[in-house]
């Protein structure tokens, strides 16, 4: 495949990752009678199920080649990328809601590329800050609309979320560059069999999780909105775990680290798309500019990358 191949392939399956991934948002306001907790715990005992029943015809031959190490990793990356950012996520929907969950989230790519340009053989910070610039303006913008847009006197909550909202920035950029170091380590497991790796070690921490998801909410729920949880945990287990993780981790061994950071900017732009239906109205005329200095973000970096996809991949090739 040439080097623009694999970057027009990259660029599609980081689409679809963000694409999926933007059902994340939501989650919280389908089920917002549960707890951050709560939706945690039940969106990665759904994920831990699906993923071992789909691994376990082919367990010991995907499993062979996984050691005490990479399970080490597995269990850490979970943690970053998984529980901890989903309780975080879901906190900040739920106190601060969706618009300043997804601005402070869509500084995710900044971090990672900032960090992906110290890679050897990345594209040159200096070329990569007409990208940044058009994507902190994107979220400039929505944090301008939401900022305009809150309520009066929920000053407290509102902080509350913000810190929880940069706690999961701070989670997930770990998860980002860690994991993406991780899958070019082990060209031997495929990028959805990491996934499902990551789906089991998960399940296993949301056991300990859905414990003191039980202890702690305590709060009686109608037989509907239980229905309501089920389907929605296993709804995002299956579209935002499986098969977005799927798609990011395919995007991730196709593209640069700092390509791969701009293959975030998707998540934020389907979240603000999903809650503009949610909400049934049409964006306003800061989120229709944000919207576009997202899209023209990523379009910047993907040409900033052009030049140097072809040596950049042999190197991939020969590492």
């Amino acid at each position: 495949m040439t080097g623009q191949g694999r970057t027009l392939l990259g660029v599609g399956c980081g689409l679809t990752a963000g694409a999926l991934w933007g059902l994340v948002f939501l989650a919280p306001e389908l089920a917002s009678q549960f707890t951050p907790l709560q939706l945690a715990a039940g969106r990665y005992l759904a994920y831990g199920a699906f993923a071992a029943a789909l691994l376990a015809p082919r367990w010991r031959s995907v499993t062979a080649a996984i050691g005490r190490r990479e399970w080490l990793a597995l269990s850490w990356l979970s943690v970053l990328g998984n529980t901890l950012y989903y309780v975080l996520l879901a906190s900040a929907v739920q106190l601060g809601g969706v618009a300043m969950t997804s601005v402070v989230v869509g500084f995710l790519p900044v971090a990672v590329t900032v960090i992906g340009s110290r890679d050897h053989g990345a594209v040159p910070l200096p070329r990569l800050i007409p990208s940044l610039i058009l994507g902190a303006g994107g979220v400039a913008f929505i944090a301008w609309q939401s900022m305009e847009a809150a309520a009066p006197g929920s000053e407290a909550q509102a902080l509350l979320g913000l810190l929880c909202a940069i706690g999961a920035l701070a989670s997930w950029t770990a998860y980002a560059v860690w994991n993406g170091r991780w899958l070019s380590r082990l060209e031997h497991v495929s990028a959805p069999d990491w996934s499902l790796l990551t789906g089991v070690a998960t399940g296993a921490q949301a056991i300990v999780l859905a414990i003191a998801a039980l202890l702690i909410g305590t709060s009686a729920h109608a037989p509907a909105e239980w229905v309501r949880f089920v389907a929605v945990s296993a709804g995002v287990a299956i579209l935002a775990s499986i098969v977005g993780n799927a798609f990011w981790n395919r995007a991730s061994r196709l593209l640069p680290l700092t390509l791969v950071g701009q293959m975030i900017l998707f998540e934020t732009l389907f979240a603000l798309l999903y809650g503009f239906l949610w909400e049934q109205r049409l964006p306003t005329v800061a989120e229709s500019a944000a919207i576009a200095l997202m899209v023209a973000s990523v379009v910047t970096c993907v040409s900033a990358h052009r030049p140097r996809q072809g040596a950049s991949h042999a190197q991939d090739q020969q590492a």
